[in-house]
């Protein structure tokens, strides 16, 4: 639920899904073209494969536009979406069968996914320190890959997304206190798997 009047960005969108919901289709496709960059950063961290984040972020549009009459204006339409996004993820990664261990699609280039990520390295960086940036975040992301999809989900949507804790409860669908609960097992988890990192810092 919205705590207070919607800000402008909000506003903005909830007046494309407006004209979207009576129909305007080019209006649908503003909501797409603002979001589709962090819906496939987002669901790539899940799935760890460019095609696959490809596809899922389609089809979770696809959905949207679907259950667009369903939108009752009470969450911001970015919270509903990546509920919808994070759902297609999770279903996706359940029915699929595991890959072996460590198997980790490292030919994509992470600034083509976010170009403004932080782990985009700094004019001035040496070459000795990007390569431990790179290597902490490709054992950081196998450390995240190890988790549960729905551990997964929410590690990601507060640490990589910004979101508070009532935002992951919308995206999710699950209680505030469900949220709290399996940030905390899925951070304790990653301490275990990174634990030599903790103790060598």
């Amino acid at each position: 639920m919205q705590s207070g009047p919607p800000s402008g960005a909000e506003s903005d969108d909830l007046d494309l899904v407006r004209r979207s919901q009576g129909g305007d289709t080019r209006a649908f496709d503003e909501l797409v073209t603002k979001y589709r960059t962090r819906i496939y950063a987002m669901v790539y961290q899940m799935v760890r494969n460019e095609q696959d984040a490809w596809d899922l972020a389609q089809d979770g549009f696809f959905k949207a536009w679907k259950s667009l009459d369903k939108f009752r204006f009470q969450s911001s339409f970015y919270t509903w979406l990546y509920r919808i996004v994070t759902n297609v993820s999770i279903d996706w990664l359940r029915k699929r069968t595991l890959r072996p261990e460590g198997e980790f699609d490292d030919t994509i280039a992470r600034t083509d996914i976010e170009p403004t990520a932080d782990v985009t390295p700094k004019a001035g960086v040496s070459p000795q320190r990007q390569m431990e940036r790179a290597e902490l975040r490709d054992r950081l992301d196998a450390a995240i890959a190890k988790l549960s999809p729905e551990h997964r989900a929410v590690v990601l949507l507060k640490e990589v997304e910004g979101m508070q804790y009532h935002e992951i409860a919308d995206a999710v669908g699950c209680s505030i206190g469900t949220v709290m609960s399996r940030l905390f097992y899925a951070r304790k988890k990653l301490q275990t798997l990174l634990k030599d990192l903790h103790e060598n810092v």
